[in-house]
């Protein structure tokens, strides 16, 4: 009997993969993507809001080309560290790309799409800090940097 794509098990989500905690990363990669110019970045802490993961981080480019240079940045940034996103999606088309680092997930978007998902909407009780383009170090963990795992 041959075996079709709906008879194939879905990939498990890796447990932790990152050796800093959650919120390092959360800050680390909203700083990143601010000193890129991104627009609007925001990390939403998830911890006790979702079992997906810990944190969300949010921005908008400023056109296609922007949107992808983001996240090229993070991506040859922390690869030269070790660390590799687990899944990415929306390279293609470039209007909304996703970097799932499992406890950290950065949705990288053009503006009209941001407002149309409006994800920080959706997750309006989790707690934010907006990332500044002039914060000047990208190590910075998110929040008072505690973890509750």
């Amino acid at each position: 009997m041959k075996t079709t794509e709906m008879d194939t098990p879905a990939r498990r989500r890796p447990a932790r993969r990152v050796g800093m905690p959650s919120s390092e990363l959360a800050g680390r990669l909203g700083r990143l993507v601010a000193e890129r110019r991104a627009q609007g970045v925001l990390i939403l802490d998830l911890r006790g809001l979702s079992g997906a993961c810990d944190y969300f981080v949010l921005a908008t480019g400023l056109s296609e080309s922007h949107v992808a240079g983001l996240a090229d940045h993070l991506d040859d940034t922390l690869r030269e560290e070790g660390i590799r996103p687990w899944h990415v999606e929306g390279r293609q088309n470039r209007k909304w790309i996703l970097l799932d680092f499992v406890d950290v997930v950065v949705h990288l978007f053009q503006a009209e799409t941001r407002d149309y998902y409006r994800l920080e909407n959706l997750w309006s009780e989790a707690p934010r800090e907006e990332v500044r383009t002039a914060d000047p170090d990208p190590g910075t963990p998110f929040g008072d940097g505690s973890e509750e795992d």
